[in-house]
């Protein structure tokens, strides 16, 4: 979930390591064992925004680029899938991301904890402190544009 947000396998692992000393040294703030899971996307996903955040205003800065074309991993930190494998990985990430982008941030949010994070309408609400219900309109919103965009998108194609 978190490399997914932050797009660097470095980051994801700082962050990953963040957010389990946080949720280790708050432990005991944890009300239920049932709330376990969707606690602990919480405190990721506050993380993560935190991440981002701070790269805003770093870029803002001048001391980080924010274009992740630019970004060099050496062999040591990744093994390079095979050429084809990776450019249609890219085109499809490409894909949901300009999908995603249509979406509001309140929308974008909940589908992406639906479907990629896989977490149920219950954890969704949970984790995001709002109503079943006001989960449950953001994502049939979502899923409404994402349809929309993905028939756009085979429309295109056939040109």
């Amino acid at each position: 979930m978190i490399y997914y947000r932050t797009r660097s396998k470095m980051d994801a692992e700082d962050l990953t390591q963040d957010v389990f000393l946080k949720a280790f040294k708050n432990l005991n703030q944890l009300e239920s064992p049932q709330q376990f899971r969707s606690w602990l996307y919480q405190i990721a996903i506050n993380r993560v925004r935190d991440h981002h955040r701070r790269q805003r205003v770093k870029a803002l800065l001048g001391m980080v680029s924010m274009d992740e074309e630019e970004f060099q991993e050496t062999e040591e930190m990744a093994v390079a899938p095979e050429a084809a494998d990776q450019l249609a990985r890219k085109d499809f990430w490409r894909r949901v991301h300009v999908m995603l982008d249509r979406l509001s941030r309140m929308e974008r949010e909940v589908f992406t904890l639906r479907f990629l994070d896989q977490l149920s309408l219950k954890e969704i609400s949970e984790t995001m402190k709002r109503d079943e219900s006001t989960v449950k309109t953001h994502l049939y919103r979502a899923l409404a544009k994402m349809k929309t965009a993905a028939q756009a998108d085979r429309l295109w194609e056939g040109i």
